[in-house]
């Protein structure tokens, strides 16, 4: 297994991607270009920035590319919120959760990398 297929946190990005795919089949086709799409390209980019990072050969761009995922995450942040104000989504609780657990991951990998 590759090294960040064993991270949590990778495990658990990929998780929130499934999540963001099956909530958003349920979005009207109006939104297929719109918030669909953009809620997609920043799940996926969470996942793939911290295997990204991890393949690169130093640290800093580890951290770099964690800085990237972090990024990725409160944009779908946002656009969860989003959908939710355009009544999209009723119950957001599981995504927001998620979210949280993984951007604390995150900033609990970062920590521990710098600190190195």
């Amino acid at each position: 297994m590759r090294k960040h297929q064993e991270l949590r946190v990778w495990q658990q990005s990929m998780d929130l991607v499934e999540q963001i795919y099956s909530i958003t089949n349920t979005f009207p086709d109006g939104e297929r270009y719109g918030l669909i799409s953009q809620m997609r390209r920043c799940a996926v980019s969470v996942p793939s920035n911290i295997a990204e990072g991890a393949a690169r050969g130093s640290t800093q761009e580890f951290i770099r590319f964690l800085y990237i995922s972090q990024g990725s995450l409160s944009e779908l942040e946002t656009q969860i919120l989003i959908a939710n104000r355009l009544n999209y989504l009723s119950d957001i609780s599981v995504n927001m959760n998620s979210i949280q657990q993984i951007s604390s991951q995150l900033g609990g990998l970062i920590k521990h990398l710098k600190s190195r």
